[in-house]
């Protein structure tokens, strides 16, 4: 034990007295088990043994059960950033498993929060106490049209809106917002304002020229790099957010988390 045996004999009446009883029936010949020492015996060598074996599996590096990781991510940054990432991230972190699950910004935060899910990517505000977030990513944003569309409604000025289509994702978290805000001027007054959910389904009504939009700049570089789009009113930057990781506050796991969204934020995002 590397211990006097005094200070020995002190540890055992220490555990005694927090067991409420005694474990050794001592006499100047001997040193025995009590009755409640022996009862303990087993279980106390369980504990040992136990111990001995999370000692080994770190100090050996042998393989443990995988834990099961679910992460949540909407559809189109899950497809173009965190799918390709998936073999890299399971061969750096191997006892996890990791899983996907894709939906809508509130879905995923709800299902963090209701411990559905472990996790979630996200650039939605997040606002809960109960919820953790680490930024991995910023995402910036473009108000663009086709240019076929703009050859034929020119959207040179604020008044030109109310010749245009707006198209967005919904009306309780409008991508428009980023730019809208920017301005700090005349609102625009569009014709109309079609929905289409998600941002994949925006852009792709955006480059058919079914109306403008405004959209993340990652997934915009082909479009723009072969003029299937046109940046609109460049002198306005929208505002920007960020691309976060989050968790349930009291998950013990945290420092998974962490090391998670640090991985992550080595890989740029793109659009495949």
């Amino acid at each position: 034990m590397g211990l006097t045996p005094a200070a020995f004999g002190q540890r055992i009446r220490q555990l005694e007295g927090e067991l409420g009883d005694v474990l050794f029936e001592r006499n100047t010949r001997s040193v025995r088990l009590s009755v409640a020492g022996l009862s303990l015996l087993p279980r106390a060598q369980r504990a040992i043994a136990a111990v001995e074996d999370c000692a080994s599996v770190v100090k050996s590096k042998r393989e443990m059960p995988a834990m099961d990781l679910v992460i949540g991510t909407r559809h189109e940054l899950g497809l173009s950033w965190l799918l390709p990432q998936v073999d890299a991230l399971q061969a750096a972190y191997p006892f996890l498993d990791i899983h996907l699950y894709f939906g809508s910004g509130a879905d995923l935060l709800n299902r963090v929060r209701n411990a559905e899910i472990d996790c979630a990517v996200s650039s939605m505000p997040i606002a809960d106490p109960k919820i953790e977030a680490i930024r991995i990513h910023r995402e910036d944003y473009l108000f663009v049209g086709a240019p076929s569309l703009l050859a034929r409604k020119p959207f040179r000025t604020a008044s030109d809106a109310a010749h245009h289509t707006l198209v967005d994702s919904n009306d309780s978290l409008p991508l428009f917002r980023y730019w809208r805000e920017a301005a700090k001027g005349e609102p625009l007054t569009f014709r109309r304002l079609a929905r289409f959910g998600t941002i994949e389904a925006i852009r792709q009504r955006v480059v058919d020229g079914a109306g403008v939009g405004v959209l993340p700049s990652y997934l915009l570089d082909e479009d723009l790099r072969h003029k299937r789009l046109k940046v609109i009113l460049p002198k306005v930057v929208p505002l920007h957010d960020w691309f976060r990781l989050g968790f349930r506050a009291d998950d013990g796991r945290r420092s998974v988390f962490e090391n998670l969204a640090k991985s992550m934020a080595t890989v740029p995002l793109c659009r495949t």
